[in-house]
């Protein structure tokens, strides 16, 4: 049993949970999930069964869609609402300054990761020290805020959706938009509605069904781990080519002899696919599709990431 489940997690459980509640529920002690949510959160959950556990890295890296609700004049430890508050004010604004500040976010930022999240510090998650007492600030890093719109303001809550990079946190745009427009603020809600090429449509609510349904259900929606990575470039190969790619061949120029197949581009992901489309390897592309007919048959135009049995 190998493939990809998405999940609408629901609120007050762990992503942790959710995996050991598939592992119990599937029978199977290979499972993962894609894309942290905190406790808090609902939405789309990636659940990775089996062989589809060496799909995380690239589900990891997948854009997403949030919709979010904040807090306005309350600033807490952990900048949601489950954590201590540590300030309060009365957020005396109008609808329009907020609109504006909210939306001058769009485009590349800085900003640095809840101290109480599971990045990494010397091999332990930052909550982990934050919890022992260690007061450890967190790297100010890169993330892009591709859109956000603001969908209702009734003060002090503020409802906005964005599209947003990995790594991106929520909580963290929360806090930099209360403390730009004075006055503090938190986030309430969270909903995550689209993680790469799966949506809120796509997730199963695993609280709409009976126990005695649940594992079938699971069966019934896990997706092969061939349809796991929608959008990306197939190229089918006959079963040689396959136990070489297997056995460590980098595949070159030449493997697309009489292929008509629409490359992407450069770094872009491809898969190499047996005829009756079972999974043999993520890659990465070296080139661009227009350099690509100028090379040698024997000029290697992939990088393999990852091999599938």
């Amino acid at each position: 049993m190998n493939g990809a489940l998405i999940i609408d997690k629901p609120s007050g459980r762990t992503s942790y949970d959710i995996v050991r509640d598939v592992k119990e529920l599937l029978g199977t002690k290979k499972v993962g999930h894609a894309g942290t949510l905190d406790p808090l959160a609902t939405g789309v959950l990636i659940i990775c069964v089996n062989e589809a556990t060496k799909l995380a890295q690239f589900f990891s890296n997948d854009d997403k869609d949030y919709r979010a609700t904040m807090l306005l004049g309350v600033r807490t430890d952990t900048l949601d609402i489950e954590g201590k508050v540590i300030e309060r004010c009365e957020p005396c604004l109008q609808a329009e300054e907020i609109k504006d500040v909210v939306e001058s976010f769009v485009g590349q930022i800085e900003q640095r990761a809840p101290k109480y999240s599971a990045v990494k510090f010397k091999g332990k998650p930052l909550y982990k020290w934050t919890r022992q007492g260690v007061d450890i600030e967190p790297p100010l890093r890169k993330v892009e805020l591709y859109n956000i719109n603001v969908e209702e303001i009734k003060l002090p809550y503020v409802t906005f959706t964005v599209s947003c990079s990995k790594g991106t946190y929520i909580r963290s745009l929360c806090s930099d938009i209360g403390s730009r427009l004075g006055c503090g603020a938190c986030l309430s809600d969270l909903r995550r509605t689209r993680s790469g090429g799966f949506s809120e449509e796509n997730a199963i609510s695993l609280e709409n069904f009976a126990d005695g349904e649940k594992a079938g259900v699971l069966e019934r929606k896990l997706i092969p781990i061939a349809d796991a990575l929608p959008g990306t470039c197939n190229i089918a190969v006959d079963q040689d080519t396959a136990d070489r790619i297997r056995k460590g061949y980098q595949p070159d120029q030449g493997i697309l002899k009489g292929k008509n197949i629409n490359l992407p581009e450069k770094e872009a992901l491809v898969k190499f696919v047996t005829k009756d489309g079972m999974l043999i390897a993520v890659a990465k592309m070296l080139f661009s599709p227009e350099k690509v007919p100028l090379l040698s048959d024997k000029e290697q135009i992939v990088k393999i990431l990852r091999v599938f049995n």
